[in-house]
């Protein structure tokens, strides 16, 4: 499947900005046998003074920017055509979950999508004993590493109401699974401590979704904006599985992936240093079409 891709992100400041550095992660990656990137265009405005392009360690594409002279807003502005194919498992090949600390074991690459930097917790997701209980309560009696990594999931998209406006980029994931609500960064990050507490390695994703779904079938919460989802990985002869659990299913031909961490730290789409006074506001917007679509309504 064929997309293009839009994505512009707008910073305000209440003063000049006098000087600033960012680390911006917009660029959908190339993903061997799930999604391709035809071209893409990511631009600045106003235009830095500094621009270098990098990948980072998990393999992300990075734009690190600075701007020397003062600005009062800045828009970062990403256009690509991306084509996506379904990706998800077609035969359940995973071990069994008391099986796989010794799959994880025996993997002997160190390289930054190998399952041990995935295991433990990291800055944005602590190993707490109530999210493990969940996920043992739900999970634990799963026969294979997959069916688990489903359980988790369905039961989150259950017990959790997707409510957007009640969280922030910064709140804690305890706090929103304590209140059962939150957006996809809530539910992902709940979703991969759980994950991690059965001794499943999982990652954050970050990407967007179809903004138009195909005729009779429902809106994907969480197409307004960029999304977030879970990377599992599920034994060696499976690999890694991307799983939804905002919209409980698995990650497929509707979901262009962005980048790949451990947690949103890793992979958020703007982060950096500001040197400015008072507050600042933010707003995105995101269009993932098919190509037909844009072809016929263009």
């Amino acid at each position: 499947m064929l997309y293009d891709v839009s994505i512009r992100v707008k910073y305000r400041y209440d003063a000049n900005v006098s000087a600033s550095r960012d680390l911006v992660m917009l660029t959908p990656l190339d993903v061997a046998n799930a999604q391709r990137v035809i071209l893409s265009a990511l631009t600045v405005d106003p235009k830095p003074d500094e621009w270098n392009g990098r990948r980072d360690f998990f393999g992300n594409n990075v734009v690190e920017i600075a701007f020397h002279e003062p600005h009062r807003d800045v828009t970062f502005a990403l256009k690509a055509r991306v084509e996506r194919m379904a990706s998800g498992p077609s035969l359940d090949l995973s071990p069994r979950l008391a099986d796989l600390a010794g799959e994880i074991a025996s993997h002997r690459s160190l390289a930054g999508r190998a399952p041990h930097h995935f295991v433990g917790a990291s800055p944005r997701i602590p190993l707490a004993a109530e999210t493990t209980r969940y996920a043992r309560a739900v999970a634990g009696r799963a026969p294979s590493v997959l069916a688990a990594v489903v359980a988790v999931g369905e039961a989150l998209h259950r017990d959790i109401a997707y409510r957007p406006g009640v969280t922030t980029v910064s709140t804690p994931l305890l706090d929103a699974f304590r209140a059962r609500h939150g957006v996809c960064q809530d539910f992902t990050h709940i979703m991969i401590a759980c994950l991690r507490g059965l001794a499943i390695p999982a990652g954050y994703v970050s990407g967007c979704l179809r903004t138009l779904p195909p005729p009779g079938e429902a809106r994907l919460e969480g197409a307004d904006a960029t999304h977030a989802w879970v990377s599992a990985w599920c034994g060696a002869e499976l690999g890694w599985v991307e799983y939804d659990p905002t919209n409980a299913c698995l990650a497929g031909a509707d979901h262009i992936v962005i980048a790949y961490g451990r947690d949103y730290g890793d992979v958020a789409p703007v982060r950096g240093v500001t040197r400015t006074a008072g507050g600042h506001s933010s707003d995105q917007a995101v269009d993932v079409i098919p190509v037909e679509s844009a072809v016929a309504t263009g």
